[in-house]
C-alpha cells in the first residue's frame, strides 16, 4: 500500500471507440481510497452523460480483465445507463519507469476489438462493435505528477487499422517509455511528443504531427484536502500523422491533461 510516505497509485481504464459513441470507464485506487467513473457520449445527439462515484458501489462499474482466454469485461449499471462490452485482450505495451524517487508500472493495450450491448433510458438494447483501448497503471508517483496523454483508434488510407498511446510528463523517458503507435495491432515505440496547451496538437519528435478536434468536453476537478486532482479529457476525433509516419485517415478517441496532488 505504501513505499516510504509515497501510497501506491492504481487503475484500470477502458476506453472504447466506435462512429455511433465513445465509453470510458475506470477504477482508481490511491492508497486506501477508491474511485470509480464512467461516460458516455453519443454522437449522433452529442449527449454526453457520466458520473463519478467517490466510493466504488458494487455493480455500478465493474472492469474485469481477460484471464484464461475468458475476455475482459465493461459493464456499467448507474440510473438508466446499461452497458455491457467485452473485449479480448492481448500482451500489449508494458513498461516500468522511474518516477521521482520510486517507479511506475503500466501497461497499455489499444485496437482492440469490443463488443456488446448498450440500453437507454430503458429502452431495448442495442448492438456495439467498436475498438478499444486499455490501461493498467500501478505505481508510486510523486506527490504532484502532471501529464498530457492520449489515446485512440484509427485507419490509414488503404483501411489498415491503427493505434496509439502518446504521453507527455510521465512514463515518458527517450526510450523504454509507455509511447506506441500499433501498425495492423502490432506496438512499436514513439519517439517523445509534445502537447498544445490546449490539446489541439501533439508533435512528436520525428516532425510528425496529430491533431485533435474534441466533441464532447469532459472536466473535473476535486479537492479532497490531501488528494486534489484537476483534468480535462474530451472526446473527439484525430486527423495528421502518427509518430513514425503512418497518415491517419481517420482516428477516435481521447486526450487528458491532467494536474495530481497525491
Amino acid at each position: 500500500m505504501f513505499r516510504g510516505s509515497r501510497p501506491l497509485k492504481r487503475w484500470r481504464y477502458v476506453g472504447v471507440f466506435c462512429e455511433e459513441l465513445m465509453v470510458c470507464a475506470a477504477i482508481v485506487q490511491v492508497g486506501p481510497a477508491r474511485q470509480s467513473f464512467w461516460a458516455l457520449f453519443t454522437r449522433a445527439d452529442f449527449r454526453l452523460q457520466e458520473r463519478t462515484h467517490m466510493l466504488v458501489r458494487r455493480g455500478s462499474v465493474e472492469l474485469k480483465p481477460g484471464r484464461q482466454g475468458e475476455p475482459g469485461r465493461l459493464c456499467v449499471r448507474d440510473g438508466t445507463v446499461r452497458i455491457d462490452l467485452a473485449f479480448q485482450e492481448d500482451a500489449g505495451w508494458e513498461t516500468t519507469c522511474p518516477h521521482g524517487a520510486e517507479y511506475v508500472w503500466t501497461r497499455k493495450q489499444a485496437g482492440i476489438r469490443a463488443h456488446g450491448t448498450l440500453s437507454l433510458d430503458g429502452e431495448t438494447p442495442c448492438s456495439v462493435e467498436a475498438l478499444a483501448v486499455v490501461d493498467d497503471t500501478a505505481g508510486y508517483h510523486s506527490r504532484v505528477t502532471e501529464w498530457c496523454w492520449a489515446a485512440g483508434v484509427g485507419v490509414d488510407a488503404s483501411g489498415r487499422p491503427l493505434a496509439f498511446n502518446l504521453v507527455q510528463g510521465v512514463n515518458d523517458p527517450a526510450t523504454g517509455s509507455e509511447r506506441a503507435v500499433w501498425v495492423d495491432g502490432i506496438p512499436r515505440e514513439a519517439p517523445p511528443v509534445s502537447f498544445a496547451a490546449d490539446l489541439s496538437q501533439i508533435t512528436a519528435e520525428d516532425g510528425s504531427q496529430l491533431r485533435f478536434a474534441p466533441e464532447a468536453a469532459r472536466a473535473r476537478h476535486e479537492n479532497l484536502l490531501l488528494v486534489r486532482s484537476d483534468y480535462q479529457a474530451p472526446f473527439g476525433s484525430f486527423s495528421g500523422t502518427l509518430p513514425g509516419g503512418s497518415e491517419l485517415a481517420h482516428g477516435l478517441g481521447v486526450v487528458e491533461h491532467h494536474r495530481a496532488c497525491w
